[in-house]
């Protein structure tokens, strides 16, 4: 019989340590979200498609010692936190074009994440729009 785990919610310790990886980043007062609508506000106004793109690059000797550490399994932290730098990176480009269009908010948010000669490229996309408070 196959076991099944429930997803626990978030402790305040695990929310703290994805804040020092910065897991979270200030995005200049600009709604971002991955619905394609905001309940509670109204689009007034769309500005079209809005990117960020950034290529990060792994630091080769640290690259090979977590080669050595994936032998032994578990998270490779330095990657992890690579990569969160990377799409915060991307997403605040996307914000700053955004802010450049006059928007206010970003709906229909997705990231797309490759393989660049070696390289980690994050790309943050979404459309920028002018949205109002119904409330």
């Amino acid at each position: 019989m196959a076991s099944t785990t429930t997803p626990s919610m978030p402790t305040q310790n695990s929310l703290q340590g994805l804040e020092a990886r910065g897991a979270f980043i200030d995005t200049d007062g600009v709604i971002t979200t991955t619905m394609n609508d905001l309940p509670g506000y109204r689009v007034t106004r769309v500005l079209g498609s809005v990117y960020g793109l950034t290529v990060q690059s792994r630091n080769w000797a640290a690259g090979i010692g977590m080669v050595l550490k994936s032998i032994g399994g578990g998270e490779l932290s330095m990657f992890t936190t690579m990569l969160y730098r990377a799409r915060n990176d991307a997403v605040s480009r996307m914000v700053g074009e955004c802010l450049q269009k006059g928007g206010n908010a970003i709906i229909a948010l997705r990231f797309d994440t490759s393989d660049l000669a070696g390289f980690a490229q994050v790309c943050a996309y979404g459309t920028a729009v002018v949205v109002e408070n119904l409330e």
